[in-house]
């Protein structure tokens, strides 16, 4: 059963393309998003990354190319399709000087009345059920995320996509949406589409990515099968230090090279970086980053074997 639901394809662009004057801002994306994936879509800023979202939430028409969501196309079925889907571009709003829960209330009535119990358990599910009366006002800037998440929670969408989700946010605010991604995945088996210009935030939450640079697609597939193709030295931030360490001295695909001030030097073997990951978190152990020593442009370079022009 699982296996047929990760083949499902929920999203589909064929030869997607955006034109703005002169400048091709996407051109001839084929893009592919199974059901149960965490999808990222990685590029540098100005890649086309925003152009193709604002495309795909019908926010800007296609140039070219068609875009299927659960087997009908797009823009034939607007309505029945994209009231299964929930779209966050840049910073969601809210009236500031009115709790989170009224915000909740009167959003979610745009469409149709709900529940109070419903609007109580979407704040439950982003770890804001205690300041639920509070007013957005007092909220840091990731837990405004994280409301904007509660919102789109509140129509149940099979797919979230998700434009930059941690941009701006500190790394305390990074690491509750990064971990608000992971849990929305595997304990409501909700599609995720996010774009992101971070390498190290693919490899921490995404199942699979395509690489987008000057609106064209340089590659798509699976995280370990694009990433983990050579030994990769990594920094992991984790506590508690020394039972971290040791869990990790167990695994013959990691090599620790020195640990200190809450940090780990490793040397990850190919595909490894994942489950490294996962088996910390399940032993108990807090990860606050896993970022390989390598930058987005050397990766850029490495796939597109060695050009000197990305």
């Amino acid at each position: 059963m699982e296996d047929s639901l990760q083949k499902e394809v929920v999203l589909r662009t064929n030869g997607l393309s955006k034109k703005f004057g002169k400048r091709w801002a996407a051109k001839d994306l084929n893009l592919e998003v199974h059901r149960g994936d965490v999808f990222c879509f990685l590029g540098p800023n100005g890649a086309g990354k925003s152009t193709t979202i604002r495309m795909i939430l019908t926010l800007l028409i296609p140039t070219a190319g068609s875009i299927e969501m659960f087997g009908m196309d797009l823009h034939k079925n607007r309505s029945a399709v994209l009231s299964r889907v929930c779209g966050i571009v840049e910073k969601p709003d809210f009236y500031l000087y009115l709790s989170a829960y009224k915000n909740l209330e009167i959003l979610g009535s745009m469409t149709r009345r709900i529940e109070k119990e419903k609007i109580m358990e979407a704040l439950e599910v982003v770890g804001l059920k205690a300041r639920a009366f509070e007013k957005v006002k007092t909220y840091s800037h990731g837990m405004k995320q994280r409301l904007g998440i509660a919102q789109a929670l509140l129509t149940r969408p099979e797919l979230i996509i998700l434009d930059e989700p941690t941009t701006g946010l500190d790394p305390q605010g990074t690491k509750e949406v990064r971990e608000l991604i992971r849990k929305l995945s595997r304990d409501r088996e909700m599609t995720i589409f996010l774009s992101s210009h971070l390498l190290s935030e693919v490899e921490l939450v995404a199942t699979r990515m395509a690489v987008i640079n000057r609106g064209e697609l340089i590659a798509q597939g699976s995280v370990s099968e694009l990433l983990g193709k050579e030994v990769t030295e990594y920094t992991i931030e984790v506590s508690p230090l020394d039972r971290a360490v040791e869990l990790i001295g167990k695994l013959p695909s990691v090599e620790v090279l020195s640990a200190q001030n809450g940090k780990i030097e490793a040397r990850i073997e190919p595909g490894h970086s994942s489950e490294l990951n996962r088996f910390l978190i399940t032993q108990h152990i807090e990860v606050s980053s896993l970022s390989p020593h390598r930058t987005l442009e050397d990766f850029f370079l490495k796939i597109t074997e060695g050009t000197s022009e990305i």
